[in-house]
């Protein structure tokens, strides 16, 4: 009798949405979050009654993602009013304690983004971790992105290697990622999700379906692999 080994299913989340197409061009093509961003300095922001209409349309059992940037517990708390999003990712240079008491405040659970540059070492990820789980039991994991100097996705690679073994099967890896390189991305790291925006568009928070479809496609086959 043969037993068949399989590479757990990576989790993608489709970030940056604006339009009501290309969320249900996300959800179609298998998506299992999609991420609204508040950032008012960025291309991709969105209302919280812009995003409710979005999130009023997300089938079943697919996570909705508010990504914060430096954002108080009360502007965190008008947004759900209207949007009743599953989980927030905090994006700018708030501290673990600050997450934890936004996420507190407003009942959700949290992811924190940990922008990494080049002085960025594994102990420092493993550390950074271990603060924000400790801070917090609402915190579900970090999203690695690259060190840039504005907010938010910086569409950028970092060098994955920075990764510990023993942390990768817990994050979701962002940064840069493209139909081109997810494949090799997701062999390589083996992250629990990955997380892009700017790699399947056709403009600016104009999602390209198409690309979606390929994105998803590309990380499906590294988990075939």
């Amino acid at each position: 009798m043969t037993h068949l080994t399989t590479m757990p299913r990576t989790r993608i989340k489709i970030c940056g949405l604006t339009r009501a197409q290309d969320v249900a061009a996300a959800a179609a093509a298998g998506a299992d979050a999609l991420g609204f961003v508040f950032y008012r300095n960025s291309p991709r922001w969105v209302s919280a009654a812009t995003a409710a209409a979005l999130v009023a349309t997300v089938p079943p059992f697919i996570s909705t993602v508010g990504l914060f940037v430096n954002a108080s517990a009360q502007e965190v708390a008008e947004v759900l009013a209207q949007a009743p999003l599953s989980l927030l990712q905090f994006h700018g240079d708030e501290t673990p304690e600050q997450c934890a008491a936004i996420a507190a405040a407003v009942k959700r659970p949290f992811l924190r983004a940990a922008r990494i540059g080049t002085a960025t070492t594994a102990a420092d990820l493993l550390k950074y971790e271990s603060d924000c789980r400790c801070a917090s039991p609402l915190f579900v994991g970090l999203l690695l992105d690259t060190l840039v100097e504005q907010y938010g996705g910086s569409g950028k690679v970092f060098d994955w290697s920075l990764i510990p073994k023993e942390l990768a099967p817990r994050v979701v890896l962002s940064g840069g990622l493209s139909v081109q390189n997810a494949t090799d991305a997701v062999q390589r790291v083996r992250p629990h999700a990955v997380d892009i925006s700017s790699g399947v568009e056709a403009a600016k928070g104009i999602k390209d379906a198409a690309k979606i479809n390929a994105f998803i496609n590309a990380v499906r086959l590294a988990d075939a692999a």
